[in-house]
Order: structure tokens, then C-alpha cells, then sequence
């Protein structure tokens, strides 16, 4: 078992319920592997830790920026509490050495890990509201997540590619780009596309994801890279 005195000290953090520190790590592959285990998997930590998360971060930007419209907020929390963020400082946080996975699942190093880092990280954000309240929550947020939102604003990482592609085609070029399926595989449950985005009908980018939004925004960023906008 993962020595979680290690984290709670990196973190100075000190759980009453420990149980609650572990759960937010068991992931439901751990499960299957150890069905006799005492604790049941982070989900509803995760769901619970979400909204700690969303509110923090929105009454954050609602103090700091009394002047900014409800979009450009929007944009900004959406920036803060996204998966690829979220993930990004679970990992420097090294909460990879504290999961508890399947055998299979721990061999998964790709995008399912940065996923379930993500996940993690709310479900830790649940765990922390339950044990310790609000303001640990509020605390832990403000010290390693909200430091990230002045990077976001200066690079203007708050834009999606997808708008900022369209925005630049429509005042550059005046066309509206249009997006289709190029190619498509796998399984219902597992399926992968290839996606073109096109001024009229010349291709300008591909991307791939695993649904078709995902690879929109992959084919804007590529098509943003090949036109230097």
C-alpha cells in the first residue's frame, strides 16, 4: 500500500479520516483486481469535488475581476478547471505514485492516465471538503491551481482553437470554416476520427480524438499552425 503520510506532508496537509485520503486515489480498476478491498472507488468524490472545484474557482474570479463580463470568466474558469490543467498539476504534484490501479490500468501511461489524474485531482478536492472543510479546499486550490491563471490570461491559453480558428478565417478570409469526418474506427464504446477542417473546400488541417469535438479542436489547432494565425 501506498505510504500516504508522504503525500499529506507534502501537501501539510492532515487528514482525520484517512480512509477519505485513500478512497480519493482508488481508482475502479483496483477494485476488480481486490473486490475485497474496505473502500469503495473515487466517483462520487470525483463528482462531489467538481463542484468544491467550480465554486472555489468561480468565486475567485467573481472577487479579483469585478470589472470582467460573465464570458470572459466563463472562459477563464473553463481554462483553470479543464482535464489537461487538472492533470498537469496532479502530476506535479506526483499523484501518480499514490493511485491505486489495476495491474493492467497501471501500465496505461497515455492519455487514460492524464484522464484519471484529472479525476484524481477532483476526487481529492471531494476528500479534503469532507474531511477538512471549505477553506482547506479553498486554500489547496488557491496554492497550486489558481497560480496557473496568470499564464492562461497573458498567453490567452482561454481560447479554444476552434473558436480562434473561425475568428481568424472570418476576418482574414471571410469564410466560415466547416468541419467533416475524414475517417472513423473502433468500436461504439472506443471509436477514433480523423477530422478535416476546410475553407470552402480546400482542407487546411486533420486531427484525430476519440469523439468528433475532440478532433475538431485538434484539426483547428493544426490548421491554425499550417496558416501561422
Amino acid at each position: 500500500m501506498q505510504d500516504f503520510q508522504k503525500l499529506e506532508k507534502k501537501l501539510k496537509v492532515n487528514f482525520k479520516n484517512k480512509d477519505l485520503l485513500v478512497q480519493a486515489f482508488l481508482h475502479r480498476s483496483f477494485l476488480n483486481e481486490n473486490p475485497n478491498f474496505h473502500l469503495y472507488h473515487n466517483e462520487r468524490l470525483e463528482f462531489l469535488g467538481d463542484a468544491v472545484l467550480e465554486l472555489v474557482v468561480t468565486e475567485y474570479l467573481f472577487k479579483k475581476y469585478p470589472k470582467k463580463s460573465e464570458g470572459e470568466l466563463t472562459s477563464w474558469r473553463a481554462a483553470l478547471v479543464n482535464a489537461k490543467m487538472l492533470s498537469k498539476i496532479a502530476g506535479e504534484l506526483d499523484f501518480n505514485s499514490f493511485l491505486l490501479l489495476s495491474k493492467g490500468e497501471a501500465k496505461e501511461l497515455g492519455k487514460a492516465r492524464q484522464y484519471i489524474l484529472a479525476n484524481t485531482f477532483e476526487s481529492f478536492v471531494g476528500s479534503l471538503y469532507l474531511d477538512l472543510g471549505y477553506t482547506a479546499c479553498e486554500k489547496f486550490i488557491k496554492k497550486y491551481l489558481i497560480g496557473e491563471l496568470a499564464q492562461i490570461i497573458e498567453q490567452r491559453l482561454f481560447r479554444d482553437s476552434k473558436s480562434l480558428f473561425q475568428e481568424q478565417s472570418q476576418e482574414r478570409v471571410g469564410i466560415t470554416p466547416n468541419y467533416k469526418v475524414l475517417k472513423e474506427w473502433g468500436p461504439d464504446h472506443a471509436k477514433s476520427f480523423i477530422i478535416g477542417v476546410f475553407l470552402k473546400n480546400e482542407l487546411i488541417g486533420e486531427g484525430e480524438g476519440s469523439s468528433k469535438q475532440e478532433g475538431e479542436s485538434a484539426a483547428a489547432k493544426n490548421a491554425l499552425e499550417i496558416k501561422n494565425w
